[in-house]
């Protein structure tokens, strides 16, 4: 486990109040969630965290992501919802910002494909 130097780990916000994004007969997708078990303290900032010290705890989290079985879960929750903090699914929020954007981008262009193809289909 990587600890980073005079910082206190934290316990993280694994999703408990909200309603998860699926749940299966197995149970909701946050109960077998890696982070639930170790290394909490990775995934969210102390206040006034240097920079160099943020983009390693990052990446540190993001290894922990990539051994999770519910990463897509978490991501999308976090997607869904919008967690605005956090390494959720192996994703910081600023990198969630993008995928956003990029969706957001994608559905717009999609709705004007479809209005085209509608238009030519009348014509």
């Amino acid at each position: 486990m990587l600890q980073l130097p005079h910082q206190p780990l934290q316990v993280a916000a694994v999703p408990s109040q909200r309603a998860p994004a699926r749940e299966d007969e197995a149970g909701p997708w946050h109960a077998e969630a890696v982070c639930r078990r170790d290394e909490a303290g990775l995934f969210f900032a102390p206040s006034k965290e240097p920079t160099a010290a943020r983009l390693a705890r990052e990446e540190a989290a993001k290894r922990v992501c990539a051994r999770c079985p519910v990463m897509v879960e978490c991501r999308e929750h976090a997607l869904l919802q919008p967690e605005p903090y956090g390494v959720w699914g192996g994703l910081t929020a600023a990198e969630r910002r993008v995928v956003l954007a990029r969706r957001r981008r994608r559905e717009v262009e999609l709705r004007k494909a479809a209005a085209t193809e509608r238009v030519a289909q009348a014509g």
